[in-house]
């Protein structure tokens, strides 16, 4: 559905810091909108929970992090609300407390087109908005293992990244013709040309004639890092490591004040994760989407050390399959993974090439070229 347009189209983009993977697609989207289309839309973030959900719902942003360290509750609740009629039932029945907030969402936001990236917001905005004709677009950013939560037939268009996530759309009752598949969408820095390796690893003070294992824990350091890390360093194998910590300042400290047999570069918070994958020769980390997508790109083989159950099972099959990865969720098979690569530099390169293979690095251009279509904007 297209809205004639008498001034500059304007987008409302509905997300949650529930997890980093919501802000940061829109972001990447944003960017590649300014970059595609400068001063042809305008466009905003609106926080669905902190922004417009009654209590206690508005405080999910904050309860969100201490939930995703029980990973086995997290995957619990995903598996018993997953499936169209336990999501239609669910919906029925929160609906008369958050009708209201809801109603009030949809009036207070003019736009010419909502785009959702939390699974949580589209049916309810779309039930608000049974009168109102604007269009409503739906960005997946999970990978592959969706929640029902996501799909909705009312839906003008749903953006997917996988095949997989599109059948599972069709399975949960969105017409087949609604769905695109294009990719996760990711910043653009990470897109861009590498830069030389040796010129990369001098920089960073990374050494020049060893394989680098770079270790992540997402954002907020999260997993075993110190015990994988530990258990790299103590293995004999003959390798640096870069291990970024993200907002986790105490186990930063931890890891500052061990002993390292091998060189080791340590790191908080940093926006220098293209440069690290880059420079790097295999990546260490668990199932994120966002990660696992921008690690495509680069072409740097992944070992997956943890998963959210539910949400994230599908990321690790899809990356094995693809022979993308290996996963590994003990410190013993993450270093035995990292041996192999070692040991048959032949095999390691097939897996970067299989990460080249099923890379979308344009994807987020090709969302934003889709969000122009829908208000009526050419380039």
């Amino acid at each position: 559905m297209q809205v004639p347009q008498t001034k500059i189209p304007h987008i409302v983009f509905l997300f949650s810091d529930t997890g980093g993977g919501h802000r940061s697609a829109v972001e990447a989207i944003l960017e590649a909108m300014s970059m595609a289309f400068p001063g042809k839309m305008t466009a905003e973030m609106v926080d669905i929970f902190k922004d417009y959900a009654p209590v206690p719902l508005n405080q999910a942003p904050t309860i969100y992090p201490p939930l995703s360290r029980m990973p086995e509750m997290w995957g619990l609740g995903y598996r018993l609300s997953d499936g169209k009629y336990r999501t239609r039932a669910f919906s029925n029945m929160i609906w008369p407390y958050i009708r209201q907030s809801t109603h009030r969402l949809v009036k207070e936001n003019k736009c010419n087109l909502f785009v959702s990236v939390h699974p949580l917001s589209n049916t309810p905005v779309l039930k608000a908005m049974r009168r109102d004709h604007r269009p409503f677009m739906t960005v997946v950013t999970d990978m592959v293992s969706t929640h029902a939560f996501w799909y909705d037939n009312r839906s003008d268009l749903v953006v997917v990244a996988t095949e997989e996530a599109k059948e599972r759309g069709v399975a949960y009752g969105v017409d087949p013709e609604k769905i695109r598949v294009v990719g996760l969408p990711v910043a653009q820095r990470f897109c861009n040309p590498p830069s030389d390796k040796a010129a990369l690893r001098e920089r960073l003070g990374w050494p020049k004639d060893l394989p680098v294992i770079l270790l992540v824990g997402g954002g907020e350091g999260m997993g075993p890092i110190e015990k994988i890390a530990r258990a790299i360093d103590e293995s004999g194998l003959q390798a640096g490591m870069a291990i970024v910590c993200g907002r986790n300042a105490k186990l930063k400290t931890t890891l500052e004040t061990y002993s390292w047999r091998n060189p080791v570069s340590i790191y908080g918070f940093t926006r220098d994760m293209p440069d690290f994958m880059a420079a790097a020769d295999m990546l260490v980390t668990k199932a994120g989407p966002g990660t696992i997508s921008e690690a495509f790109i680069a072409g740097l083989p992944i070992i997956i050390y943890s998963r959210m159950p539910g949400q994230e099972d599908g990321n690790v099959f899809y990356t094995v399959n693809h022979n993308a990865g290996i996963w590994a969720p003990h410190p013993e098979r993450v270093v035995a993974a990292i041996r192999e690569w070692i040991d048959d530099p032949v095999k390691h390169q097939q897996v970067v090439d299989a990460c080249h293979a099923i890379a979308k690095p344009d994807a987020a251009l090709q969302i934003a070229k889709i969000i122009a279509e829908q208000v009526g904007v050419k380039r």
